[in-house]
């Protein structure tokens, strides 16, 4: 029997619940079905389903066999739909992750472009500073600030940014202006990462490169939440510089530290890593490698 009927059959039953069901769902006969079932079960050797009058359920090795093996038959349709299909107008879902800040301003932005320019996608924008797992989440593309440490992806980076420490004129007129990195451990610093007490903030100077330990009243998982205290005159930010957009052309915003700030962040696409990229991904991240660094 076909191997790839025994798969799609054994999916078809996971999927709708039972034989009857995965038969309607293929237009398969439900004896047609069951013999597949029965011949993957075979020639593995193993038992896929726990079956009884009321229900079929998986073994746990039918639940390792059915984690494997989805993503190798979507791979294979979407292989077929590309050979059947234009791909010069690539269609489907994609599912796009970048954090809530960056994501807002620069991402989004370029999604209706994006669109015009491939009327056959649907974009899924997922926008969290948590860094998802890409296969768990099921993401095609992430898009993201900072280093990327994922050995299961692939990484191309499209453009860097600088980190800037920025403050309010509000702040600065209560509590003064640092003039070196040392300084800060006098200021109120806000913290990127959430539930933090301290964080080392990097810096450079005549004997190279050095860290100095801040503290503040207020830390986050989200750099919106970061960037509003800073403008709303709480304490002082390190931030991407991309994080930040028009709020460093305001007057009453005010850049500190420039002399001893050298570090840049990546910004980076990655997709996981696979032996076949869609064409939607391909169009999306070939997109946005030429359009963020415009930005950026």
């Amino acid at each position: 029997m076909d191997r790839f009927h025994e798969l799609n059959a054994f999916i078809a039953v996971v999927e709708a619940g039972g034989f009857s069901a995965a038969a309607r769902r293929t237009g398969d006969s439900q004896s047609g079905i069951s013999k597949a079932i029965g011949a993957l079960e075979k020639r593995l050797g193993v038992r896929l389903f726990n079956r009884s009058t009321r229900s079929v359920t998986l073994t746990d090795q039918g639940q390792r066999y059915y984690e494997r093996t989805k993503p190798l038959v979507e791979e294979m349709d979407e292989v077929d739909g590309e050979l059947t299909s234009s791909t010069r107008n690539p269609s489907g879902l994609i599912r796009i992750a970048t954090s809530g800040t960056f994501g807002r301003l620069h991402v989004l932005p370029l999604i209706p472009e994006l669109l015009s320019l491939n009327p056959g996608l649907q974009v899924d924008l997922v926008l969290s500073d948590f860094v998802r797992d890409m296969v768990e989440d099921r993401i095609d593309l992430a898009i993201r600030v900072g280093p990327v440490n994922d050995p299961d992806a692939v990484v191309r980076r499209v453009a860097s940014t600088p980190l800037v420490c920025v403050g309010s004129r509000r702040y600065f007129e209560q509590h003064g202006i640092p003039k070196t990195p040392a300084e800060l451990v006098d200021h109120n610093c806000l913290l990127y990462g959430g539930l933090v007490e301290s964080v080392n903030w990097p810096f450079v100077g005549p004997e190279g490169r050095f860290s100095v330990t801040v503290r503040g009243n207020l830390s986050s998982n989200s750099v919106e939440t970061i960037r509003a205290g800073v403008l709303a005159g709480v304490g002082i930010g390190l931030f991407a510089k991309v994080s930040l957009a028009d709020e460093l052309r305001d007057p009453d915003v005010i850049t500190i530290l420039d002399e001893f700030i050298r570090e840049v962040r990546d910004v980076s696409l990655i997709w996981p890593k696979r032996r076949f990229v869609p064409a939607r991904v391909r169009r999306a991240t070939e997109f946005f490698a030429k359009a963020l660094p415009q930005r950026v």
